[in-house]
């Protein structure tokens, strides 16, 4: 080959190898985001996470489905075993203590944000929920994401013809036990039903009611606690249902969220279940859809007092390169932009995590055209949480909830008395966390 062929050649190389280098520097970092969101929800927050790629070049974060919340977490812990973890992670709520017991795994969410110098005010985020995912010192160790809380839900064309006021929802369980027996004598197979046993009927019945879950402050004190299902306050509820239930003026549909075919198809008439339900029930009810707060016994000092909330966090692990971790701390601050949260809150069902997302929705009209959409968020931040009302922190309750559920249908079934039922959880429930204590000393 001729020598100035031989340059030539050798100059395109170069400049090749440059326009590589070139690219390479500018390929944006990729984030792993493990979540447990299918359907419609797996939709929207893949746009979520579009939407912030698209509005910068430096990093791209990229949601991968890992199944229900159990799988996902549980894909996550085996993974950060062999060094192939994700930079973050979807865990559900009653979740937070097991990944707190992580020990050296998770990346606090208020150091990766200080470390990162992105701002982040722990005042801006509602208190009911950002004090689900705090330490003891107020420090946010997890990144709140998609929040739901308990509502009521009832037919307002069934209202009518039982003689009951379509536009007044009951706000105590007198009131429920009294419009569900005019739904009765009026042709309805079930005066009302509930998902998600434990979390309504249980855990948010006693932050409702001020009424202490556990000791320790519901566990934010420490893993050495003892539960306290088994209170006067939870008793008397489930007596109440358990008795109501021989006569259908309560019908129990199951557990998780298998009740919703009862109130879709008319059998019951009204429903309490988690706020992030609303669209599924609008897009299968074939009737109108009325909207209440959770209902409370009236009796009960300090009630009605605020409600928990459920749904899932967002948990950073330790392990990824450096590179990594800004981009999360973008991610993470993007996400907390009024328009961000607005846009989740009013597509999803689930609650703005900040104030600012709320008063957006409600200039933008979002709660005029949509009535019923703000009850959620009236009704967590009704009062200041308490120590009984912010939340919970017990490890492994994901197991513990199986067995408060596994003895309230005990009770439905009239096995047992209310009482021995839940005598028999806390019981079961101690034991479990007696082993998770004994496991993260």
């Amino acid at each position: 080959m001729h020598i100035r062929g031989l340059r030539r050649l050798c100059g395109i190389v170069v400049a090749v190898a440059m326009l590589f280098a070139a690219s390479e520097a500018r390929a944006a970092v990729e984030i792993q985001w493990w979540h447990a969101m299918a359907g419609e929800l797996g939709r929207l927050l893949e746009k979520l996470a579009a939407d912030f790629n698209g509005q910068q070049q430096e990093y791209k974060i990229v949601p991968v489905y890992k199944g229900q919340y159990t799988e996902t977490m549980t894909a996550a812990l085996f993974a950060l075993r062999i060094g192939q973890q994700p930079a973050i992670v979807q865990v559900n709520e009653i979740a937070t203590a097991t990944m707190m017991a992580a020990r050296g795994a998770t990346y606090p969410v208020y150091q990766l944000m200080r470390d990162q110098g992105e701002p982040f005010d722990p005042a801006t985020y509602l208190p009911a929920i950002s004090g689900y995912y705090t330490d003891t010192d107020g420090n946010m160790l997890s990144f709140p994401f998609n929040s739901s809380t308990p509502i009521l839900y009832y037919n307002k064309d069934q209202f009518r013809l039982a003689g009951l006021d379509p536009e007044k929802p009951p706000a105590t369980w007198p009131e429920v036990e009294a419009a569900a027996q005019k739904l009765r004598a009026s042709g309805v197979p079930c005066g009302f039903t509930t998902a998600w046993p434990s979390w309504i009927n249980v855990e948010n019945l006693s932050a409702f009611h001020n009424v202490p879950l556990a000791t320790k402050q519901n566990g934010f004190g420490g893993f050495d606690t003892e539960l306290l299902i088994n209170s006067d306050l939870v008793v008397r509820h489930i007596a109440a249902l358990a008795e109501w239930q021989k006569t259908k003026i309560f019908d129990y549909g199951g557990r998780n969220d298998r009740a919703d075919q009862k109130f879709y198809g008319s059998q019951c008439g009204m429903y309490v279940s988690s706020s992030a339900t609303r669209a599924d029930i609008l897009a299968n009810a074939k009737f109108e859809v009325g909207f209440g707060m959770m209902p409370y016994w009236p009796d009960i000092a300090g009630a009605p007092q605020n409600s928990i909330i459920g749904g899932a966090t967002l948990w950073v692990l330790k392990g990824r390169p450096d590179a990594e971790y800004k981009g999360v701390a973008r991610f993470f601050a993007y996400l907390s932009k009024p328009g961000a949260q607005a846009w989740w809150h009013q597509n999803t069902g689930y609650l703005p995590i900040t104030d600012a997302g709320y008063r957006l929705s409600d200039a933008q009209g979002f709660y005029d055209r949509n009535p019923g959409t703000d009850i959620s968020i009236k009704q967590i931040t009704l009062h200041t949480p308490t120590e009984n009302s912010k939340g919970l922190r017990l490890g492994s309750f994901v197991q513990i909830r199986d067995v408060i559920e596994d003895e309230m249908e005990q009770a439905f079934s009239g096995k047992r008395t209310a009482k021995a039922a839940m005598d028999a959880a806390a019981r079961r429930g101690n034991e479990i966390l007696r082993r998770f204590e004994k496991a993260n000393p």
